[in-house]
């Protein structure tokens, strides 16, 4: 009989779990998947009971049944974020969840805070500017539309921390995930800035800061009988989901840089000194002491899985096929993928997907293809961005659903020049959890690495002339379409 970690992770599309040994190795797992909630034009939003709780307790039951003779040493959860979850005293929600950066609704309060607080003064302090991904606009934005659940409120959460919460009653949130909660945390003194909160928190209580990988409490009975996990075992903080994906794959060291292939596109580059950029965030890192500089798409499987749906609900492998027979530069067809507004670089919840050079030859396969070379393309520029020349990427790991069957991670190496290793293992952020779990219980040393590269893609020579061109035109065509998108997403 041995003794195993349990990680879960809360996505934006799904929920999965994994039961792994204290070496690494997968003895189970389990997937639920969701969706979210749109419920108007840059609104994006989840229940937080039905769907954040009720899938946790699915696949921590499934993965319960099948633990056999081992036992459960303990476990961690991470989540998406950062996210606004109001709740009473009970835990209950007061409104279903504010998602993060893909939700864009407190654009008139990112303005009002901004011009309070000062744009220099907010970005040399949190270390980023704000943008729809800060949870303090979002706060007040349910001051001003919602007062009376606001009222109901007694303290909030981002998904993981409610999970944690109604796992072990405890009220904490991890010091990663509160250095995106802006403005509310001061990076440099790695604590909440208490001289902002008033104004913005209101009589909300703040949770108690902790590191990722720390014990925080215990799995109630209550809990147990929703969950199968027995009463007593330990519960580790967790984080956001990208980071800990980025530790699940040995992104440690400065240099490292993690792209993750999921219903976003989405960046976590290890700092080997302090920088800030307006354009990115900066935030504290899974491990105490690092730092990380992170930048994130709105959309990227979210909008394969769009394309899936409005062309006939094909199986992935046959699309890919089919994008895989279509040249390089898809024939001249040219995709904004704006579907949901855009994050980095140029953070416009009113910008839209543009799709340019359509003609009555294209296939779908054009589309398919056009979809991933837009999100390549929207790489290539974060990754210029991220780049510092006192501070490089050295390397890039490429996690996430997408990089399997290979296409779409050859693309975009073959659009940005650069080699993205591969790991053996990508089952996700909850691959992650389970190693802070372990980490935290003192079971193996803080620094273990499970990772192993399995790949590595290069880019292809012969497709550099065309995506430089196609490049050029698609950095244009944002600018040159800006007036008509932000007119029709008024009529949405």
């Amino acid at each position: 009989m041995s003794e195993l970690v349990l990680g879960i992770d809360t996505g934006t599309a799904g929920t999965k779990g994994v039961l792994t040994t204290l070496d690494g190795s997968v003895v189970a797992t389990s997937v639920r998947h969701h969706t979210m909630s749109l419920p108007r034009p840059s609104w994006a939003e989840v229940d937080a009971a039905a769907v954040w709780w009720g899938d946790f307790t699915a696949v921590a039951r499934e993965l319960m049944d099948r633990i056999g003779s081992h036992t459960l040493a303990g476990l961690c959860v991470s989540g998406v974020g950062p996210c606004l979850l109001v709740c009473d005293s009970d835990v209950e929600p007061v409104r279903p969840a504010i998602l993060y950066g893909i939700d864009g609704r407190a654009e008139r309060e990112i303005r009002d805070l901004t011009e309070r607080l000062g744009a220099d003064t907010v970005l040399e302090r949190c270390g980023k500017a704000l943008s729809t991904q800060a949870v303090g606009p979002k706060m007040l934005w349910m001051q001003r539309n919602e007062p009376r659940e606001w009222a109901r409120g007694t303290r909030w959460y981002n998904s993981h921390s409610y999970l944690s919460a109604k796992l072990t009653g405890a009220y904490v949130l991890d010091h990663h995930t509160a250095s995106q909660c802006d403005p509310l945390y001061d990076i440099h003194a790695g604590s909440w800035a208490q001289d902002w909160l008033p104004d913005i928190v209101g009589h909300l209580e703040m949770p108690r800061l902790v590191h990722p990988h720390e014990v925080v409490g215990t799995v109630t009975a209550e809990a147990s009988q929703a969950t199968k996990i027995p009463v007593g075992t330990p519960v580790s903080a967790g984080t956001i989901d990208a980071w800990a994906e980025a530790h699940s794959v040995g992104v440690r060291h400065p240099g490292d840089l993690m792209l993750m292939y999921g219903s976003t596109l989405f960046f976590v580059q290890v700092l080997g000194t302090y920088r800030a950029h307006p354009k990115l965030w900066t935030t504290a890192g899974v491990e105490p002491g690092r730092r990380t500089i992170a930048a994130g798409m709105s959309t990227s499987g979210s909008l394969t899985r769009w394309l899936q749906d409005v062309t006939g609900g094909e199986s992935f492998d046959t699309l890919v096929t089919e994008a895989e027979a279509v040249p390089a530069g898809s024939d001249g067809l040219l995709m904004l993928p704006y579907f949901a507004g855009e994050r980095t670089p140029i953070f416009d919840p009113h910008a839209r997907g543009v799709v340019a050079g359509l003609t009555l030859r294209h296939t779908r396969g054009h589309l398919f293809r056009a979809a991933y070379e837009g999100i390549a393309f929207g790489a290539r520029q974060i990754l210029d961005f991220l780049e510092d020349p006192d501070d490089p990427v050295r390397r890039i790991v490429a996690v996430g659903g997408g990089t399997k069957g290979g296409l779409w991670t050859q693309i975009v190496s073959d659009v940005t020049g650069r080699e993205q290793q591969v790991p053996a293992q990508t089952i996700g952020a909850c691959y992650g959890d389970a190693l802070l779990s372990a980490v935290g219980l003192g079971l193996v040393p803080r620094d273990t690495d499970w990772a192993v590269v399995e790949k590595t893609v290069r880019p292809q020579a012969h497709t550099r002339e065309i995506y430089d061109r196609l490049y050029a035109s698609y950095t244009a065509l944002y600018s040159a379409t800006l007036h008509i998108v932000h007119d029709l997403a008024d009529m949405q």
